[in-house]
């Protein structure tokens, strides 16, 4: 089944780059952070780190809430840049609108999540900047308050600067707040080779969950503050939410080791390659049909059902029931070896021969 819970030969687990562990750097960071004392809620030196490197790595001032969850992140983002009365512009196939189970509707009071539409789960700026407008200042609507964007997006696609700096000038120009849910936002990067400040604060971009859970570490991602105005609110709104940890060091811990040296990069880089080498495999086997280009580490495609049931029984586990009859999603991630990509289209290859 796809949606199975149970242990899984690792190599044969495409599903989800939740699915892969954590890199060995920071799991080391994590056994030291537990030597000695640290003072809590996130005012040890470790957490200062993490906020400097960000400074760094976005080329201002930025300030750095960590949490637990890409849900935390999000949710608690969007919650501090609408009212409750406000709504949430986001691509209908986005996480939030999809795979939240209501979390940025509950944490922001009750605003209301607006879906567009667009190629790639990218949404497509005409209908944004119709939908910015849509009742604005009518009482007997929700006011348009927010933009969030996915950066990689659901389907491995990956904004570019151009697209990006278009979005930021239609969210701005009417004076709308603008989110990016940063999952993957290292594969973006990776993809793009454009620097992080590009794809953030310089195209509008006012907070960022810089996801990292995906990419490397263990119980840890963040939000990144550009509008520092918002931070006193966020501050509040993450420990009612339950998400200011109490030794926030070892959180910080795995984030100042997935920044080390570039750690996050080359974990992306390297899940974005593997993505790419299942992609061009696949190409040469007739019987499969690529559904877009993998820009990040998604991949997906179209196989016979047959393929897809005889893969399952070969223990390869990968979504495929979720969208139409016989596409599957293909997850590649920093723990994806070239072997276990050649094993995977060597069952391909068998299964249509």
């Amino acid at each position: 089944m796809s949606n199975s819970t149970t242990t899984t030969t690792a190599t044969r687990m495409f599903s989800s780059d939740n699915a892969a562990g954590a890199s060995p750097e920071i799991v080391d960071a994590v056994v030291r952070a537990a030597a000695g004392q640290a003072s809590p809620y996130g005012s040890d030196t470790v957490t200062a780190e993490v906020r400097r490197r960000l400074c760094e790595i976005f080329e201002r001032d930025v300030d750095v809430l960590i949490v637990s969850t890409g849900t935390a992140a999000n949710a608690l983002s969007l919650a501090a840049l609408t009212p409750p009365w406000g709504s949430v512009l986001c691509h209908r196939d986005s996480h939030i609108n999809n795979d939240e189970c209501g979390a940025p509707e509950f944490y922001t009071a009750g605003a209301k999540l607006v879906p567009l539409g667009g190629d790639d789960a990218k949404i497509d700026a005409a209908e944004l900047r119709a939908a910015v407008r849509n009742k604005a200042g009518d009482v007997h609507s929700v006011e348009p308050s927010v933009v969030s964007v996915t950066q990689a997006t659901e389907t491995g696609a990956v904004y570019t600067l151009d697209e990006l700096r278009t979005l930021g000038s239609v969210v701005k120009e009417p004076g709308l707040r603008f989110h990016m849910d940063g999952a993957r936002f290292a594969g973006a990067v990776a993809a793009l080779g454009a620097t992080p400040a590009e794809l953030t604060w310089r195209a509008g971009v006012d907070l960022l969950s810089f996801g990292a859970t995906k990419n490397g570490t263990m119980t840890a991602e963040a939000i990144v503050v550009f509008d520092r105005s918002l931070t006193a609110e966020l501050s509040f709104r993450a420990k009612r939410a339950g998400q200011l940890a109490s030794k926030a060091r070892f959180h910080a811990a795995q984030l100042d080791a997935y920044l080390t040296d570039d750690l996050w990069l080359r974990n992306a880089t390297h899940a974005n390659a593997m993505a790419a080498r299942l992609q061009d495999g696949l190409k040469a086997i007739p019987e499969v049909d690529l559904l877009g280009a993998a820009e990040a580490n998604i991949l997906f495609c179209r196989l016979p059902q047959q393929v897809i049931d005889s893969l399952l029984s070969d223990g390869y586990v990968f979504y495929h029931d979720r969208w139409e009859p016989g596409v599957v999603r293909l997850v590649a991630s920093f723990a994806t070896s070239p072997q276990d990509i050649d094993d995977l289209l060597d069952a391909v290859r068998r299964h249509t021969a």
